[in-house]
């Protein structure tokens, strides 16, 4: 599998909350959540949740055990959550956590694992892309994020409306009728889409954060097959430059509003995948 990574935080100097990296026959991509100015009890940032999971999630990849996605999923958080347990109340809401794309090339299938919003994209040989994604948390909220929308992106009244609205989500987060992240319940990994598609017909795949997506779902500057196109055309660094572009055309969140100005952008970009 040849693997084309780029990632950029959402603002220069600030700590990049994502994390991808790649072993020979997969890949994982982690978009990280998290809010300055909201409560958490744990001492331990994002950045440093997201690179704990990323590396348990390629040692379970690189093993080779014949573990499915799911349970090499539950393995990285139970590690990962050994690793702070003694220090952090892992049971406080704000405890860091992270979305969740694995891909793994197994024999003559590509498996899949898809936990919260980030995107998958499969590039078909014959029909349509496939997009795999979990729009639990979007569902949810549409209920909580009027008052955000509504405001001006930048403005101090759009920051305390943001963080109103993830204290709102995080009563729903990893719960029966919510939406599910890794955080530190293994529990979790049993809420992921996962699925398999035969490798003869997969020509591409692509991983994004929501901040690379947004371009297609949300900005609806292209569609899937577009993006598609500029990742094969001119890899995941354009594509995040298309995206900063058009964040820049509309600071105030005028035509696109969005919790986030700016947000992390990370994509990983799979070729010969078989």
């Amino acid at each position: 599998m040849q693997v084309t990574m780029a990632t950029s935080p959402a603002k220069p100097g600030q700590p990049n909350e994502d994390f991808t990296a790649a072993t020979p026959n997969g890949v994982v991509l982690l978009d990280g959540a998290g809010l300055s100015g909201t409560t958490s009890r744990c001492s331990h940032g994002v950045a440093w949740y997201t690179r704990q999971l990323g590396g348990a999630l390629l040692a379970g990849l690189a093993g080779d055990d014949g573990q499915d996605l799911a349970a090499i999923l539950a393995e990285a958080i139970r590690q990962t959550a050994a690793a702070h347990e003694g220090t952090c109340d892992l049971d406080d809401p704000g405890t860091p956590s992270a979305t969740v794309v694995m891909l793994r090339a197994t024999g003559d299938d590509l498996e899949y694992l898809v936990l919260a919003d980030s995107v998958l994209v499969l590039n078909l040989a014959s029909e349509v892309p496939l997009v795999i994604t979990d729009d639990r948390e979007a569902h949810i909220g549409r209920h909580y994020r009027a008052a955000m929308d509504n405001l001006t992106n930048g403005t101090p009244e759009h920051d305390q409306a943001r963080r109103d609205y993830v204290q709102a989500l995080r009563a729903h987060r990893n719960r029966p009728g919510g939406f599910w992240v890794a955080a530190a319940d293994p529990r979790a990994a049993d809420e992921a889409i996962l699925g398999s598609r035969p490798i003869k017909d997969v020509t591409a795949a692509a991983l994004l954060s929501d901040g690379v997506s947004r371009l297609a779902d949300r900005f609806n500057l292209t569609d899937w097959a577009g993006l598609l196109a500029i990742l094969h055309d001119h890899g995941p660094a354009e594509l995040i430059r298309r995206v900063r572009a058009a964040e820049d055309s509309d600071l105030p969140g005028n035509r696109w509003p969005r919790g986030k100005t700016h947000d992390d952008a990370t994509a990983a970009y799979c070729t010969h995948v078989a």
